[in-house]
């Protein structure tokens, strides 16, 4: 909730929601002995649920016990039964949470939209329960497996039919099958004219009806129908429906009171004049049907039926689904398959015949039956040609050849029926099973290959260990025969005078080499002396020219000052020719 924005006033009115929710279901009214007037003995929960909505304890019980109703041109109050004021206060909890879970999810869509552009593209998740079989089922799960059968019927279609439009771009031949009509039948007996729904919506109309009279009118119009099923008359069960996951037994008890569920207008204008501005605000679109405009009719549940704009819950279901529907058929939808594996919540622990029971609700296994109708595995030629070749070794020349070429001939010579596979423009399909059984083989080829190479290495390793043994011999012997002519040598007289001698003719060779270093020392320092008076004469000759230089270089200064004499001398006596000329 930090995340999506929400502030600390936000938060509040959501639990105060929740909490009222919660408390309406504590609410414990009583009958009156001498009538079947309702009456709350005891209004603890009341006051909690009226401060928690921001209502007056008073307003609120009158509008539950005794709401003000039109007749004729005049408002009435009507004592209410304690079945009918249950009934209200379980319509108006209800409602009070639609509406908050409403505004919490739109809350969160404005907070996540940041484009704020009209049509932009979103990523939407739904979350959806799966098919539901009670021992007994009613109205509720009516309309969730009706649902889901719609979405199931959305998944294979999507699934299959992506299937079947990337088999005609292969080129394959294929006869096209929509396998969502597999689902059509249930749908069509719970949605169109004549069916379950359609008929509930007609006996709500009906001011003496009941839900048997219900259940005979469905009877009578569907007792033909592949889909419905007549139920025993012993069993609490009114009729049975084939669903997707199976079939699901129904029982009618009550549902003509919950298709209509009719909001206590008396409670929906106390809530949307509220002192709550968040009751306010949830409740302000709220359409009032009935106490100024439209004539109201009592049936037997004490419900009120509304003339003209009232829809039953099937009617809004039915409109909501269709939206719903729309939306996913615009979008690219995923799939995600949810599986509880115990119902223990332990891990590690997986219960078979409940994750087989939600396979099957779920669809996996009949979307695994209806892909091996088809081609399901499916390999690119290349891939196929690398990974399967070595099955097939001599079926391609060498060289360059097509990739669907070289695949047909390793097909050929893989000797695969030709039903079993279908070459397309740029995939090999193959049935379910033939891929598996390709690397079955594979995996012996390649075990064998293995096997192979491993023995040769093991050859290999044995014989290079032989030879490392066989040099270890040939060495130990060596050593064993100079061991043992060590023994007999370190006795012998003479190999003991060798041995002490030997280190006295090692002192002597050092000392000859050691006047052998002194002569050659005595040599280098001669040449370093004559070096070294070489050097001298060479520094004297240098001190000579640089003295030589100095006395040319003032001889050449004298030279210059001369000329510069003998010039300026010139210049004068040109001048003084000028003059005299």
């Amino acid at each position: 909730m930090n995340i999506m924005g929400m502030t600390t006033e936000d938060y509040s009115a959501i639990f105060r929601i929740v909490s009222a929710v919660m408390l309406f279901g504590n609410m414990q009214f009583k009958q009156e002995r001498n009538s079947d007037q309702a009456t709350l003995p005891d209004n603890t929960v009341a006051q909690k649920v009226a401060h928690l909505l921001g209502l007056s304890i008073t307003e609120m019980t009158k509008a539950f016990l005794r709401p003000r109703i039109k007749v004729g041109r005049d408002y009435v109050s009507k004592a209410q039964t304690k079945e009918q004021v249950e009934f209200a206060v379980e319509a108006i909890s209800k409602a009070c949470y639609e509406r908050m879970f409403r505004w919490l999810v739109n809350r969160i869509n404005r907070s996540l939209d940041r484009s704020k552009r009209q049509g932009a593209s979103f990523i939407g998740i739904l979350d959806m329960a799966g098919f539901e079989i009670f021992e007994l089922n009613s109205f509720e799960q009516l309309c969730i497996n009706y649902t889901n059968e719609k979405l199931q019927q959305l998944f294979n279609h999507t699934m299959f039919i992506l299937e079947q439009e990337e088999y005609q771009r292969e080129g394959i031949e294929w006869k096209f099958i929509d396998f969502g009509l597999d689902l059509q039948p249930t749908i069509d007996l719970i949605d169109k004219p004549m069916g379950v729904m359609a008929l509930l919506d007609e006996e709500c109309w009906f001011p003496k009806a009941t839900d048997k009279s219900f259940v005979e009118k469905l009877m009578s119009a569907q007792s033909v129908h592949p889909k419905f099923h007549k139920t025993d008359f012993r069993g609490v069960a009114d009729f049975s429906i084939i669903h997707y996951a199976g079939k699901v037994d129904y029982s009618a008890h009550k549902w003509l009171m919950k298709n209509m569920d009719p909001l206590n207008e008396n409670i929906v204008q106390l809530l949307q004049s509220s002192q709550d501005s968040f009751v306010t605000h949830i409740w302000k679109d709220a359409e009032i049907v009935g106490i100024a405009h439209q004539a109201l009719t009592d049936t037997q549940f004490g419900a009120r039926t509304r003339k003209g704009m009232f829809r039953t819950v099937s009617q809004l279901y039915k409109e909501q689904l269709n939206k719903l529907m729309i939306t996913l058929r615009n979008t690219n939808p995923n799939f995600v398959r949810c599986i509880i594996p115990n119902h223990e919540k332990r891990a590690g622990k997986i219960d078979a015949q409940l994750v087989l029971d939600q396979l099957r609700c779920n669809g996996v296994l009949e979307g695994i039956r209806i892909c091996r109708q088809g081609f399901p595995n499916r390999i690119p030629f290349q891939e196929f040609r690398q990974r399967y070749e070595l099955l097939t070794s001599n079926a391609i020349p060498k060289g360059f050849m097509d990739g669907k070429k070289a695949c047909e001939k390793m097909i050929k010579a893989l000797e695969l029926d030709t039903n079993l596979y279908r070459v397309g423009q740029s995939k090999i399909f193959f049935r379910a099973g033939v891929l598996a059984h390709l690397e079955e083989e594979r995996d012996f080829k390649i075990s064998d290959l293995i096997v192979n190479f491993q023995a040769f290495c093991r050859g290999y390793l044995a014989r290079r260990n032989y030879q490392k043994r066989l040099q270890q011999l040939n060495a130990i012997r060596i050593i064993q025969r100079n061991c043992s002519a060590y023994l007999k040598l370190r006795n012998w007289q003479w190999w003991r005078l060798y041995t002490k001698v030997k280190p006295l003719l090692e002192v002597t060779k050092q000392e000859e080499v050691l006047s052998i270093k002194e002569e050659e020392l005595k040599v280098v320092k001669e040449k370093l002396d004559s070096q070294q008076r070489g050097v001298l004469e060479l520094e004297k000759k240098y001190q000579t020219a640089v003295d030589e230089k100095n006395a040319l270089a003032e001889q050449l200064q004298a030279e210059v000052e001369l000329c510069a004499e003998a010039e300026e001398m010139r210049a004068r006596l040109a001048a003084r020719k000028l003059e005299l000329e």
